[in-house]
């Protein structure tokens, strides 16, 4: 039961004190209370403005706005235009198809993912054809869905491939943006300048924040989605944030972090069975597990993407995918070993058997240590039997 928290550290109401690896599912990438974020809310508290002013430009929202463009990556033709929507979901990427719905004529929505590389000019059809979509969705790393790095190749390809079709193309940004892969945006990885930003998570510095960035040629007008568009203490707090992490290059901090990390988890990878295929992109960090009594598996992945065509989709060994139940089991044992040793994880993939890591930007080596000796402590209890939470069976009874 969290009481307090700053930075990277939570303390529960029992006075333990919690490295935090959620990082509010990617809404803190300064961690808890970071000071340039309480500072531009009590700014804007203590002024008097109106908290919410609908679909009216304010001050604050014009420095939002200044700011973030300041932090996009560079591209063709007129400066983009920023529509703002509410946080909520779904909305964003709702506010993005309507968009380019409207703007295309056209109503086909294709979204794609980095296991569909390899048929990406088959579900898009020929240059020319008559029946092209409204607009392409993907994102540069799907952290929800296991942590799962687009290649930068594949996003070459599909900017490519779009623009050649004229089919607009929208990127993802709600888990990725503000520094977490190592690039300030996901899409810099793959030196792709997509036609429609979706961004949410980050960009209101802890407070719920929505917007779509899009090409100038896609506008045909009309406001934003969502009764709470454009909170003004959000917009305050994300301008402080962008801000803070572009001055710091926290995203050159993060990927530098980032590297280490992986490089260490890799090397737990060769220590402990239960551990699969560990990959990422920066801060953005994923451990796929899987039940010890699998048998031999093959050297986990780069996380990269190379794996994705040798083990069908991304998972890691030669035994993932069998006994899902049984993965999944391992996961949530070492989420509560870890918790044990005051270690917050989360759990990620659709059958949840990947641990996943995502400290907030501001992360120090000391911190970095401190995580990876906690979490491997957390693996050997659970692989060895010792935890209160260990595997059922046979290391059970060993007990």
């Amino acid at each position: 039961m969290p009481v307090r928290a700053r930075g990277l550290t939570i303390e529960g109401a029992d006075g333990r004190r919690y490295l935090d690896c959620v990082s509010g599912a990617g809404t803190l990438p300064l961690g808890h209370n970071h000071p340039v974020v309480r500072e531009a809310i009590r700014r804007v508290l203590d002024s008097g403005a109106p908290l919410q002013a609908g679909g009216l430009t304010t001050p604050v929202e014009d420095a939002f706005v200044t700011e973030l463009l300041r932090t996009l990556p560079a591209g063709p033709g007129r400066p983009p235009r920023v529509r703002f929507c509410g946080p909520a979901g779904t909305e964003p990427v709702a506010t993005a198809a309507a968009l380019v719905r409207a703007a295309t004529g056209r109503t086909r929505i294709v979204t794609l993912t980095e296991s569909d590389h390899a048929a990406t000019t088959d579900l898009l059809g020929p240059a020319g054809a008559a029946r092209r979509p409204a607009g392409v969705t993907f994102a540069p790393v799907r952290g929800a869905a296991g942590v799962l790095p687009a290649p930068e190749t594949w996003m070459r390809d599909l900017r490519r491939v779009t623009a050649e079709r004229s089919v607009p193309l929208i990127a993802d940004e709600t888990e990725t943006g503000v520094g977490w892969t190592g690039a300030f945006w996901g899409v810099e990885h793959g030196a792709v300048t997509p036609d429609v930003l979706v961004l949410s998570h980050a960009i209101g510095g802890s407070l719920p924040l929505a917007a779509v960035v899009y090409a100038d040629d896609l506008h045909t007008g009309g406001p934003g989605a969502g009764t709470f568009r454009g909170n003004q203490l959000a917009l305050a707090a994300g301008a402080a944030t962008l801000a803070h992490v572009r001055e710091h290059r926290l995203a050159d901090h993060a990927a530098t972090l980032g590297a280490r990390m992986l490089a260490r988890l890799r090397a737990l990878a060769q220590e402990f069975r239960c551990v699969g295929e560990v990959r990422g992109r920066g801060l953005m960090i994923g451990i796929e597990l899987m039940a010890s009594d699998e048998g031999a598996r093959e050297t986990p992945g780069d996380g990269t993407g190379a794996a994705w065509d040798a083990a069908g989709g991304g998972r890691g060994g030669a035994g993932a995918g069998r006994a899902l139940g049984s993965a999944t089991t391992v996961a949530a044992a070492v989420q509560r070993e870890c918790l044990r040793r005051g270690l917050i994880v989360g759990l990620a993939g659709p059958a949840r058997d990947v641990v996943r890591l995502l400290p907030p930007l501001i992360i120090t080596e000391e911190q970095t240590s401190a995580v990876l000796e906690r979490l491997a402590d957390a693996l050997e209890a659970v692989e060895r039997g010792r935890g209160d939470h260990a595997l059922p069976g046979a290391a059970r009874a060993a007990r």
